[in-house]
């Protein structure tokens, strides 16, 4: 069963509780019976097994990705001679 935090809108109250997925949210803060609201934080998240790693995909000889080409700056077109 997951565990909520809660905290009181009214006198600031802060706690966790344990609560099945089926029970409905807490409401009333019991120190102060003021409005409550549920505190949402990060889910840590695991990734297991293969695949999900950068160095996943790598062969044991380096990087499998080729670089790009190197590209050369184009040069700008010779001024026309002036006909005499």
């Amino acid at each position: 069963m997951p565990t909520y935090a809660y905290a009181c809108k009214d006198c600031g109250h802060a706690f966790d509780i344990v609560q099945s997925f089926s029970d409905s949210s807490l409401t009333s803060c019991p120190e102060c019976e003021g409005a409550l609201r549920k505190k949402f934080n990060s889910v840590g998240v695991v990734f297991k097994g293969s695949g999900f790693y950068r160095t996943d995909s790598r062969d044991s000889k380096g990087s499998s990705v080729s670089p790009a080409p190197a590209t050369a700056p184009v040069a700008a077109p010779a001024p026309a001679a002036a006909a005499n």
